[in-house]
């Protein structure tokens, strides 16, 4: 797509199709991702060895962290990016992008490096033992010490390209990393193939990043002259409006992504209290309603660099035209889905393990999370907005009361008032506070934007 292209699809492309073209490939990459997260545990399962998927189990901490820099420095990045391009201009662009390419760089080495000299207080940190410590060293060793690097430029690389428009582009990247690593994983952990096991899945991802990178820099060398991203060092710079332009929505992007992972955690603590076949469900149920929530991140992700463009050029009709597109068509879908889950959850807990006892736990957990799909949509939305228009504090806002005002004491008083099947509505009682929120603080914008224009 060439720079007048891009420009055509911000301001003039109808909205239903501008949306479908920067959030279909988006939708599609995170479904992607569902299945490449689930992919090293799932082929490491059919070893039936224990040790092995303990490995992958006690490092999983460790590639969440990722995220945290991914949100950081693709999420901050991105949105400057687009709010510059909404202004023309091109040198903050720029500027932008090669801070964000060369901090993420820098984390990443730095990740690997600490990661590699204190591997194993570390490990005895996330529970690893004298069992399960070989196999865990192997994983980490390709995951993290080889792989922080390709695994974090990969995601913040996929950011920075859609937040120019080419969001087919930086779908294509991460999904060309996901599908080899699903293909790769059965090859290096099965007996028939290699036989490594644990440190076989981490060969295969690691490897898996490496081509995505591959990609994304064999797209940049392709478009030179054509192409908003940057990865020119002498762009590279600490001037104070892009380090501050960044990190205002980069940062509480990565506190997010942390409080999500705290939230799990207690969740899964709750959960194991009432035993194996509880947890087992509680699992499952999250897996599958992992799909719907990715599709309404996907979205929300999509639209950002459409929302700040039209924000930042002031065209605030069309950033309002694409919100009201984007949250009618992802509330129709999310509310289908979410009734199909309610009444088919048996059959759906059914699909993962045919036992009697976690099918019923599975059920009722799953009634319990679908019945909040519709309104965690709405909190997607409008965090995507804040992001997207420079408003960093309200998206922390916003994560701090989803899990820490309201789902985590949530969980504390509904597993004691309904024991085990309580927790299952926690995350219907925040989203349900959040939704209204959302609808208010966006209300509040508008007319903010409404004002400035008079």
């Amino acid at each position: 797509m060439q720079n007048e292209d891009k420009v055509n699809l911000f301001e003039h492309t109808p909205i239903p199709r501008a949306v479908a073209k920067l959030a279909v490939p988006t939708i599609l990459s995170s479904l992607v991702m569902v299945i490449y997260n689930l992919a090293d545990t799932y082929f490491v399962g059919m070893c039936n060895n224990a040790i092995e998927n303990a490995a992958v189990t006690l490092a999983a901490p460790v590639l969440l962290a990722f995220n945290a820099v991914n949100n950081l420095f693709g999420v901050g990045s991105s949105s400057m990016m687009s709010r510059a391009l909404g202004k023309k201009d091109y040198d903050t662009v720029y500027k932008s992008s090669a801070f964000g390419f060369y901090c993420a760089l820098l984390s990443g080495a730095v990740f690997a490096l600490l990661c590699g000299i204190f591997q194993n207080p570390l490990l005895k940190l996330l529970g690893a033992d004298a069992n399960t410590m070989g196999a865990t060293v192997g994983y980490m060793k390709w995951t993290v010490v080889f792989g922080a690097v390709p695994a974090i430029l990969n995601v913040v690389l996929a950011y920075m390209v859609r937040a120019e428009g080419s969001a087919l582009h930086a779908s294509l990247g991460t999904m060309s990393g996901c599908f080899l690593n699903i293909l790769l994983d059965p090859i290096f952990i099965l007996p028939w193939g290699l036989d490594m096991g644990a440190e076989g899945a981490g060969v295969a991802t690691f490897l898996s990043n490496c081509v995505a990178c591959l990609y994304f820099f064999l797209l940049l060398f392709k478009k030179r002259g054509n192409t908003f991203v940057c990865v020119n060092p002498r762009k590279f710079t600490f001037e104070k409006r892009i380090v501050w332009g960044i990190c205002s929505v980069g940062v509480p992007a990565s506190i997010q992504n942390l409080l999500n992972v705290t939230g799990m955690t207690l969740l899964n603590n709750f959960t194991s209290s009432f035993g194996a076949d509880a947890v087992a469900a509680m699992g499952i149920t999250q897996k599958i309603n992992m799909v719907p929530m990715n599709i309404a991140m996907g979205l929300s992700q999509g639209i950002m660099p459409l929302i700040s463009y039209n924000y930042s050029s002031r065209n605030h009709k069309r950033m309002k035209g694409a919100l009201t597109f984007s949250a009618k068509a992802s509330l129709g879908f999310i509310t289908v889905v979410a009734a199909g889950y309610f009444v088919g959850a048996a059959q759906l807990t059914q699909l993962f393990m045919d036992n009697g006892t976690i099918v019923a736990y599975g059920t009722r957990f799953l009634r319990g999370f679908c019945l909040g799909l519709p309104f965690l949509c709405m909190d997607f939305l409008a965090v995507g907005v804040f992001q997207a228009v420079g408003m960093g504090r309200e998206a922390l806002l916003f994560a701090i009361m989803r899990k820490i005002v309201l789902e985590i004491p949530a969980l504390y008083i509904l597993n004691f008032l309904f024991p085990l099947y309580g927790l299952a509505y926690a995350q219907l009682t925040a989203e349900v506070v959040l939704a209204v929120a959302a609808v208010l603080v966006l209300k509040r914008l508008f007319q903010r934007i409404s004002r400035e224009n008079v």
